[in-house]
């Protein structure tokens, strides 16, 4: 049994270290610009803080965990395209050789639907919920906001935004390989919902607002993937 599995330990190694090699190389390439980059990440939350508010560093070296984190950020957004290239060839050998040439189209909608979903956050989550959460209680209370706290909750939102925004693509390739066909997603779509429900509890703010933001989303994009999969593998 360990002979059988340590080629793909290996494999797997080998894959690993490619994608490492790429996050490092961008992450040294991203560092030097980690300053306008923090910029750019804390748009969002400056348009919603109120005057007299603050983005504050309250801890020992707070800045260079940030600037470390905001490059390792953005070198992992930018290596996106070879990790996803690299977890098909991992499982490519284990393809029929028509479903190997799909790999282009993997990697290009794979990097194409986490950046959408990334944007998403962006763009219409983080301006809702930042402006809720930030100016609650403004009356009384006067937000001096970590910097440290607050790009772990971004990127925890951008990340989490991202992968749920793979679920088409995902199902596409699973339906490709004859894993699944619409009828078992339209099945499941009761517990998908309630599952969905949960994730974007754990994920987003206490507030419905956002958790809305993050559930109606995957709700659809669950819809699509039926649609998808009814044209690649239907039910007989």
């Amino acid at each position: 049994m360990l002979e059988e599995i340590r080629p793909h330990l290996a494999e797997l190694r080998v894959r690993l270290m490619k994608s490492a090699a790429s996050l490092l190389v961008f992450f040294f390439v991203a560092f030097a610009f980690w300053e306008p980059l923090l910029q750019w990440i804390m748009v969002p939350l400056r348009e919603s803080l109120a005057e007299g508010s603050e983005v504050i560093a309250y801890k020992m070296g707070e800045q260079f965990f940030v600037a470390v984190i905001v490059s390792f950020f953005a070198s992992l957004m930018i290596s996106l395209p070879v990790i996803f290239y690299q977890l098909w060839s991992f499982v490519a050998p284990g393809l029929y050789e028509n479903e190997k040439k799909m790999v282009i189209p993997f990697v290009v909608s794979a990097t194409f639907m986490f950046t959408m979903g990334a944007a998403f956050a962006y763009f219409v989550v983080f301006p809702y919920g930042f402006q809720y959460l930030v100016n609650f209680g403004g009356q009384t209370i006067q937000a001096m906001i970590s910097i440290g706290e607050y790009l772990g909750f971004f990127l925890k939102l951008i990340f989490g935004f991202g992968v749920s925004f793979e679920l088409p693509v995902f199902a596409f390739f699973l339906a490709s390989v004859g894993l699944i066909d619409d009828q078992s997603l339209i099945g499941f779509f009761r517990y998908a919902v309630l599952i969905i429900f949960v994730f974007a509890a754990l994920l987003t703010p206490p507030d419905i607002l956002t958790q809305f933001l993050m559930a109606g989303p995957l709700i659809i994009l669950y819809g699509v993937s039926i649609l998808i999969v009814r044209m690649v593998n239907p039910a007989e």
